[in-house]
C-alpha cells in the first residue's frame, strides 16, 4: 500500500488536496464545487488551472497532464491524474478494463429496503428520447449502454423525522452520472442533487438564481452528497490504496440526525 500525508497545492485558495504524487501520477482529494475542466475563457477556476500552476516546471520539462478519472463539480473525492503520455496510457487502459477500483458514498433519501443491492440498467441522454430541459441529463432506458452499480447500506438515520441512509456506491461502469442516475431510479435520490433529485427545475432555477430559501427547502444541502473516496489498483508491480474522509458538509448532516 501506498500512501502520503495530504499537503495543500501551493498557493491554492480553493481546498484542493494532494493526497499522493510521484514521477508517474498523482491523486487529488478535490473539494466539492470545484471544476475539473474549464467550460470557456473567463470562467470560475478549475483543477485544471491549478494543476499547470502546481506543475508549471514539470509541463516545462515535458509532462503531459491527463485525468483517469473524472468528477462532477459538485462531487467531492479522489481524482487520478497521469503526468506522463506512458502513465496516461497504461492507467486509461486500466479503467477501461475496470482495473481500477472506485468506490464512493452518497446520503441519499429514504431508507433502502435492501442492506446490499445492484442496480442494472442501460442509460443514456433523455434527450435522446423524451424531453428535458437539462441537454446533459441521463435517464434509464433499454436503448442505453450498459451501466451496472452495487450499493450497500452503511447507515440508517433520521433529519425532522424524515429518513435517510448513508450508500457505499461501486459502480461497475463508468457513465456520466451513472450512481446519481441509478439511485434516483430506485427511488432514493441523492440529497442536494438539482437534476435527479425532487425536480430538475431545481438545477434551471440554479443556474438563474443561484442559492434561495426555496432551494434549501427543496434539495436541504447546496451540493449533491456524493464523495469519491477510495481509489485502489495495482500499477507497475505496486499495489495503490487511497482513501479520502467524508467531507465536514456531509459529517454535519449526518450528525444532525445522530
Amino acid at each position: 500500500m501506498n500512501s502520503a500525508v495530504p499537503s495543500c497545492f501551493a498557493g491554492c485558495g480553493l481546498g484542493s488536496y494532494i493526497v499522493y504524487e510521484d514521477h508517474r501520477f498523482l491523486v487529488i482529494d478535490k473539494p466539492a464545487n470545484l471544476l475539473v475542466h474549464p467550460t470557456g475563457p473567463g470562467g470560475p477556476d478549475t483543477l485544471w488551472a491549478e494543476l499547470k500552476r502546481v506543475l508549471a516546471f514539470e509541463i516545462v520539462n515535458g509532462a503531459r497532464i491527463s485525468f483517469i478519472n473524472r468528477l462532477d463539480r459538485e462531487t467531492s473525492g479522489l481524482i487520478l491524474v497521469a503526468k506522463t503520455t506512458g502513465a496516461a496510457r497504461q492507467l486509461g487502459l486500466m479503467i477501461a478494463g475496470h482495473r481500477i477500483h472506485r468506490k464512493y458514498i452518497a446520503i441519499v433519501a429514504g431508507w433502502p429496503s435492501e442492506g446490499t443491492f445492484l442496480v442494472n440498467q442501460p442509460l443514456l441522454r433523455q434527450g435522446m428520447v423524451r424531453p428535458s430541459k437539462i441537454w446533459l441529463k441521463q435517464a434509464v432506458h433499454p436503448g442505453g449502454s450498459p451501466a451496472l452499480t452495487s450499493f450497500h447500506v452503511l447507515n440508517r438515520f433520521t433529519v425532522r423525522k424524515d429518513p435517510f441512509a448513508l450508500v457505499e456506491a461501486k459502480p461497475k461502469t463508468g457513465k456520466t452520472h451513472q450512481i446519481r442516475v441509478h439511485l434516483a431510479h430506485v427511488g432514493h435520490p441523492i440529497v442536494g442533487d438539482k437534476i435527479y433529485g425532487p425536480d430538475e427545475n431545481c438545477y434551471l432555477e440554479f443556474i438563474a438564481s443561484d442559492w434561495t430559501p426555496s432551494l434549501a427547502a427543496k434539495l436541504l444541502l447546496p451540493r449533491q452528497a456524493l464523495h469519491a473516496f477510495s481509489l485502489s489498483f495495482e500499477f507497475e508491480g505496486d499495489f495503490f490504496s487511497f482513501e479520502a474522509p467524508l467531507p465536514p458538509d456531509l459529517q454535519r448532516f449526518i450528525a444532525i440526525g445522530e
